[in-house]
């Protein structure tokens, strides 16, 4: 399945972010030798403790929800934080990345969900906060991440993936023209990654289909 999707996923020029979350270092060792090297957790204890025993140039992606007490431990190594939410959050990775003398990519998660389970930034809250946001120096914005509703209509991803291209856009035409840092929208999973290719995400998430279902 791996290769399959690899083949399928580099005709689009779509990144793969392996989701190894609940995944013991075995499985993930698996897929890194057949060629994989971006792989997505959602705990920072599980990341950290997975980067401790794995290749050191396997690239840790965190793309759950992050407690800003917990960015010091990731700070050292993390080669993207998806999941940036806030002005807050944001000042707390600009503060650990210089601690550790690097510059940390992140992509800037917008709320596109109904689902009151689903995080991230308003949109009018995240243009509220652009100007702040690109005056952090240790910090590069890469990006937007939005997680789409859990739903079998196919209308309604459709609408949501649309609405996160639209502010992508937006973004990048009024606050990163000419920026070559900010070219990631990181949308679509196992269930919906075509639909999400379609709309021109140009990185998806993927764990059910490399590593099968979580029990």
């Amino acid at each position: 399945m791996y290769e399959q999707l690899r083949s399928q996923l580099d005709t689009h020029e779509v990144t793969l972010v392996a989701v190894s979350k609940t995944k013991p270092p075995s499985a993930i060792q698996e897929l890194y030798d057949q060629g994989q090297r971006i792989f997505g957790e959602n705990r920072v204890q599980e990341v950290v403790e997975k980067y401790d025993v794995l290749p050191k140039d396997i690239q840790w992606h965190v793309i759950g929800q992050l407690q800003k007490n917990k960015v010091k431990y990731i700070a050292p190594f993390i080669s993207c934080i998806q999941s940036v939410d806030s002005l807050a959050l944001a000042k707390v990775i600009q503060k650990e990345a210089i601690k550790n003398d690097r510059k940390i990519n992140i992509l800037l998660q917008i709320k596109i969900a109904k689902e009151d389970s689903k995080t991230g930034y308003n949109y009018d809250e995240l243009i509220n906060d652009i100007q702040e946001l690109t005056a952090l120096d240790h910090i590069i914005i890469s990006g937007v991440m939005g997680i789409g509703t859990f739903t079998s209509d196919e209308a309604t991803t459709k609408q949501e993936f649309d609405n996160l291209k639209k502010y992508f856009d937006h973004l990048k035409s009024e606050f990163f023209s000419g920026n070559d840092d900010f070219t990631e929208i990181s949308m679509g999973m196992s269930g919906d990654y075509l639909t999400a290719i379609e709309y021109g995400s140009t990185m998806v998430r993927i764990g059910s289909l490399l590593f099968g279902r979580r029990g």
